[in-house]
């Protein structure tokens, strides 16, 4: 049996994640954007419901979220005292929140599509990932 490429892994992630939906955490530029406009305020409870609504599971393991045991992404436990997110981007509400509406936006080659988080939802799933100490 043929073991499939990183690249085809890669695209397969990439259409499930459109598919189902889903979140998750890459490398983007810490500085802001003016397109985006990102509070810093978002209700962690609604961002756990928003992570089940968006899918996030399907690619991510994420404490706290029923069913989220997927592989694909980044583990998230832990993230809300990482000092940086993927090792470049300075961990702060704004960069996560940015991250979570518009990937391709602070990283134009990732493999995160953007899936259409509103903003509001992506403040929420912010703040609930912040939890995750």
């Amino acid at each position: 049996m043929t073991r499939p490429s990183l690249t085809g892994l890669a695209v397969a992630a990439g259409l499930a994640a459109t598919v189902v939906g889903g979140c998750g955490l890459l490398p983007g530029a810490g500085t802001s954007s003016p397109a985006v406009r990102v509070d810093a305020s978002g209700d962690p409870e609604r961002g756990r419901q928003a992570i089940l609504r968006y899918g996030c599971g399907a690619c991510h393991t994420i404490p706290g979220v029923s069913g989220a045991r997927g592989r694909i992404g980044p583990l998230l436990a832990g993230v809300g005292e990482r000092a940086f997110l993927a090792g470049t981007v300075r961990n702060t509400p704004q960069n996560l929140a940015r991250w979570v509406e518009d990937p391709p936006a602070l990283k134009p080659d990732t493999g995160m599509p953007n899936l259409g988080v509103s903003t509001a939802d992506a403040q929420d799933i912010a703040a609930y990932l912040s939890t995750l100490r």
